[in-house]
This record gives structure tokens, C-alpha cells and sequence, in this order.
């Protein structure tokens, strides 16, 4: 695995976690709630059980081949907003007013959750995030010019 990839890979690892639970006890807070003791055992256990689930989603998609690509890590990690959504909704934790646009685009994020930066999952993703799209597009260039890697 690439430097780069796996530098990604890592660090998402490394916040994904605590990340999970914070969706749930800023959502809960969001809707009027304060979260408690049962709700952040939920989230923690949910975290634990999902964390994994992932993981693996993303190590599958960054050990794709760039041009098989289908989809970006930001997107798996929207799409992990499902697993807290969950969590919630079993609290009765009021759904997040949203625009027309994100619920558009991301109809099943009745929280809103659904991260538009790294930098909203967590700052230390910022940089690795960044670096990952330009390795991944260096490389897409690179491949078209008739280089190969």
C-alpha cells in the first residue's frame, strides 16, 4: 500500500471512534437533549461494533486500484453517519432541520451528519485527507500521460 494510503488509512482509524460517539451526543444536544448515561453507553457500544465495519469498507476502497475507484474515503465516512443515525433514532432524538439541498443529496442523514471535510470528522484528517486526493489524482494524471503508477 502506498505511503500516502496508508498514512490515510491510519489516521482515520485513529479518530474514527471517538468521532462516532461525538455524532451522537452533539446530535442528541442538537435536538434539545442531554445525552445520558444509556444513551453515550449506546453510542460507545455502537461505536465499537460499527468502527470495524468501517475500517474494512475503507481499507477495501484505498486497496482499489485508483482508476476502479468508484467512490472517495469522504464518502464512505458519509455514508458511516447510518450507524449513529441508528443510535439515535431508538433514543427518539428529534431529526435536525435541514435545506432542501442536503436533504437531497444525502436523504437518509436526518441528522445531519454527514461530514462536507475531513476537517469535520476531525482536524487531524484534514492534511492526510488532502494529501491522499492529490497523490490520487497525481497518479490518475500521471497513468493518462502514458506513465504507468
Amino acid at each position: 500500500m502506498d505511503a500516502y494510503v496508508q498514512q490515510l488509512a491510519d489516521a482515520v482509524a485513529g479518530v474514527l471512534p471517538q468521532w462516532l460517539v461525538r455524532c451522537v451526543a452533539d446530535a442528541a444536544r442538537r435536538g434539545g437533549l442531554r445525552p445520558t448515561p444509556e444513551l453515550v453507553a449506546d453510542a460507545e457500544a455502537m461505536s465499537r461494533a460499527a468502527t470495524p465495519v468501517v475500517i474494512a469498507e475503507l481499507d477495501a476502497l484505498l486497496a482499489t486500484d485508483v482508476d476502479e475507484q468508484r467512490t472517495n474515503p469522504l464518502s464512505i465516512l458519509r455514508n458511516a453517519v447510518r450507524f449513529p443515525t441508528e443510535v439515535l433514532e431508538q433514543h427518539g432524538v428529534a431529526h435536525a432541520r435541514r435545506d432542501d439541498f442536503a436533504v437531497r443529496i444525502f436523504p437518509g442523514d436526518v441528522y445531519a451528519l454527514s461530514p462536507a471535510t475531513w476537517a469535520d470528522i476531525d482536524e487531524s484528517l484534514q492534511e492526510p485527507g488532502l494529501i491522499w486526493g492529490a497523490w490520487k489524482a497525481k497518479t490518475v494524471l500521471d497513468r493518462r500521460r502514458g506513465g504507468r503508477d
